[in-house]
């Protein structure tokens, strides 16, 4: 072996030992991260940030082909950070309203793969369990494309503590679910969530079906397979299908095919670590006195601010009888000092003003392993 090469793996060896250093510095720091996201209710994996990371980190490499190179190395140490993540935070507990199969199973799923999913009976339970520390986030539901606002959810966020620090929409499609053998002519009666059965009412009607509500739908499709009844069906997801060992008998049945829920990730801590992009919303709730032009003097204010308002909704307030709060949400970051001049111009001009989170639209996260 030439001298040459042999000085040349020993100074790479050098090298590598330096760089196994940094690692470990790395990855520690990777577990402060790991441990923010669990608080907040954040995934591990956020595509915008890494993309950003690459391009500007790419430009300490002075030798331009060795760039592309760079950006592979940084690609690959993310994934491995990411992994890293993942495994710190498989405890990690989150509370979904429903049984196993229901659209907030399938959506707490998508979005954290690898932590521990709990049940609970009903929202008011799934977002006590983050207050009372029992769940680390709560996955509920704010509304829905064809049915609306989920009104109870609201009025938890309104009255509880909890903050919205990521929003996810999920495409709906409802099938119609019974017993394998069973045949759709002999559908006599279809059991559901009270949504799910008015997200597909034209089919219903169409086909002259009585409707029995239930808590969900995965509740439904649990209930089809313990009655052994032929007549009966649910109106579900085909993961409940599966679950239940169910056949669809009709596939995509709810009226508006572009059908789409958007959940709320809840925690008890609010996310101000928010990156001054387009993505960027927040959401707070408000009174005013019941008075000519209190309501416009606070959207004005709110557009003084260069705010735009992309949600306004009114609901009446719980045992106050013809009295409502309003929940908005708003695109861009609170968190700067424009944003914090426009909520101190809003307690002024308000009763109530009430901050119920700053976050962005989080994406399915089958890319975290």
């Amino acid at each position: 072996m030439s001298n040459d090469l042999k000085q040349s793996r020993e100074n790479i060896n050098q090298v590598d030992r330096q760089m196994a250093d940094l690692f470990e510095q790395r990855m520690k720091l990777a577990e402060g991260i790991a441990a923010y996201k669990q608080e907040h209710g954040l995934q591990v994996y956020d595509q915008e940030r890494e993309e950003e990371m690459i391009r500007n980190n790419s430009d300490w490499i002075q030798d331009e082909v060795l760039k592309g190179y760079y950006a592979d190395f940084l690609r690959q140490t993310m994934r491995i950070s990411r992994s890293y993540q993942n495994r710190l935070l498989s405890g990690m507990k989150i509370g979904y309203s429903g049984i196993e199969g229901a659209y907030a199973h399938i959506a707490a799923r998508k979005l954290f793969p690898t932590a521990l999913k709990e049940s609970y009976n009903g929202f008011k339970a799934t977002y006590d369990a983050v207050v009372e520390g029992e769940c680390d986030i709560a996955v509920l539901p704010l509304e829905n494309s064809s049915a609306g606002e989920v009104g109870q959810v609201t009025d938890l966020l309104f009255s509880g503590p909890l903050f919205i620090n990521a929003t996810y929409e999920l495409t709906i499609t409802h099938d119609l679910i019974g017993l394998p053998g069973s045949k759709f002519e002999d559908i006599k009666t279809v059991i559901s969530h009270p949504q799910a059965l008015d997200q597909c009412t034209k089919f219903i009607k169409d086909n002259n079906l009585k409707q029995i509500a239930t808590d969900n739908t995965a509740t439904a499709a649990q209930y089809v397979a313990k009655q052994n009844d032929p007549c009966i069906a649910a109106i579900a997801s085909k993961d409940s299908a599966e679950l239940y060992g169910l056949e669809t008998l009709a596939a995509g049945i709810n009226t508006e095919k572009s059908n789409t829920t958007r959940f709320a990730i809840l925690s008890a801590s609010e996310n101000r670590s928010i990156s001054n992009n387009n993505d960027v919303h927040f959401a707070l709730m408000f009174t005013v006195a019941h008075e000519a032009g209190s309501l416009a003097r606070a959207l004005n204010i709110i557009g003084a601010h260069g705010y735009n308002l992309r949600t306004l909704r009114s609901r009446p307030m719980p045992e106050l009888m013809w009295q409502y709060y309003f929940y908005a949400e708003a695109d861009g970051n609170i968190y700067t000092p424009d944003g914090q001049d426009m909520l101190e111009a809003l307690q002024v001009c308000c009763n109530q003003v009430k901050m119920i989170g700053s976050f962005v639209e989080q994406k399915a996260a089958e890319q975290c392993v």
